[in-house]
């Protein structure tokens, strides 16, 4: 008998504030049909000035524990993705933990930026299959507003500010790729490319700073290692293209989630995209495709889940799932 680590419910929040593109025309030298033609992103939303990640989190970890039917207090740990926590400590994990009113297990973070879910769901499977946890709830959230230079036309119309949480529980299996639940991971990383899309600030440096990115470069990786990574995690599972019934990617770009699309030979039907209505939303981006796609009635019980994404490090990765 194999353990599985099961998808028992899932949910999202986003600020109210939702912020068009033509908002950013009176700052900067852009327009609508500019940032759509490069991104294909027409809102996201923004963070109210008083509201931080953890709220979006623990809002988003309610309505997850809605969707299962469960209460805080039968999940065994918290684990949340973020690049953007609320203090450098403690996590933001614990402040959830707190927020929702769970009083056993334990909480932490994970750092991963935009790959940051995948990383946390990895970590999650691992925990769940080793016997450590029974049930984890795994959360994607950030408020990148807060690190944008709105002078600088080339991020800052790019990311927004959002959460998902996702709840996995321990449940048997065959061992074989028709079991429910996580079927594989890839993970991987490369610190030579560090300087391509990063921070230029930070506790050490006692100071903020402001997401620096070169967009051709991020670009030139993506395609060719989201596609690497998908397919490895695929070939672990023993699941071709044609099995797979939805790609959930990592929510940056347009162009590179159908390029990635592409070279894995799934078809545009098929790719779950969310990137118009949010923007990037780094580590918050696949949970929150994933809840939407629920909600919205694409993604079914027993339907094949591929998830992919790469962010700062670079860091990436790919989960195969049956949801």
């Amino acid at each position: 008998m194999t353990i599985r680590a099961v998808v028992r419910g899932i949910g999202h929040y986003l600020p109210e504030r939702v912020v068009p593109n033509s908002e950013f025309e009176d700052t900067l030298d852009t327009s609508h049909e500019w940032i759509v033609s490069r991104s294909g992103i027409h809102q996201r939303h923004f963070a109210a000035e008083n509201e931080t990640t953890s709220d979006l989190a623990t809002h988003a970890a309610n309505r997850a524990l809605s969707a299962a039917g469960m209460v805080a207090d039968d999940l065994d740990a918290i684990i949340v993705a973020t690049s953007t926590a609320d203090l450098t400590f403690p996590s933001a994990a614990t402040m959830v933990q707190n927020g929702l009113g769970m009083m056993r297990g334990f909480a932490y973070d994970v750092q991963a930026v935009c790959a940051g879910f995948v990383f946390a769901l990895a970590t999650a499977n691992a925990q769940i299959v080793s016997g450590q946890a029974k049930r984890v709830m795994v959360i994607g959230a950030e408020t990148f507003s807060r690190i944008m230079d709105w002078e600088d036309r080339t991020t800052s119309v790019l990311f927004g500010d959002g959460a998902g949480a996702l709840i996995l529980e321990a449940q048997d299996g065959t061992g074989d790729k028709s079991d429910r639940g996580i079927l594989s991971v890839d993970l991987n990383s490369d610190g030579r490319h560090r300087d391509i899309l990063y921070v230029d600030g930070g506790v050490s440096t006692q100071t903020t700073g402001y997401l620096r990115m070169q967009g051709k470069e991020v670009f030139r990786h993506a395609v060719e290692k989201l596609a690497a990574t998908a397919q490895t995690a695929m070939d672990r599972a023993k699941i071709t293209a044609d099995e797979v019934d939805w790609v959930v990617p990592h929510q940056a770009n347009i162009r590179i989630i159908q390029g990635t699309a592409k070279k894995m030979g799934v078809p545009d039907e098929r790719v779950v995209k969310t990137v118009q209505n949010h923007g990037n939303t780094s580590a918050a981006s696949i949970p929150l495709a994933l809840s939407v796609a629920v909600s919205e009635g694409k993604i079914q019980p027993g339907q094949v889940v591929v998830t992919e994404a790469i962010g700062g490090g670079l860091a990436w990765g790919a989960v195969v799932l049956r949801w």
